[in-house]
């Protein structure tokens, strides 16, 4: 049962990385924290991808430290 499961979970990862290549999010190496986001939610919704959800991440409110000078 635990080997089903696997397989399962497996598979439906490998479905949504095909839709984030197919929505081509893997055409540029330069990624944001919202690119990230929605290539990371697309992977996870898995099949719910080909049932129309599109997933996105807004960062806006992200606040990440400068860099020190």
């Amino acid at each position: 049962m635990g080997r089903l499961i696997g397989i399962l979970i497996v598979v439906w990862l490998v479905i949504g990385a095909l839709a984030a290549f197919q929505r081509g999010y893997f055409d540029d190496t330069k990624t944001n924290c919202s690119e990230g986001g929605d290539i990371a939610l697309t992977i996870v919704a898995g099949p719910l991808n080909y049932l129309g959800v599109n997933p996105k991440v807004k960062c806006a409110d992200v606040n990440v430290p400068e860099p020190s000078k």
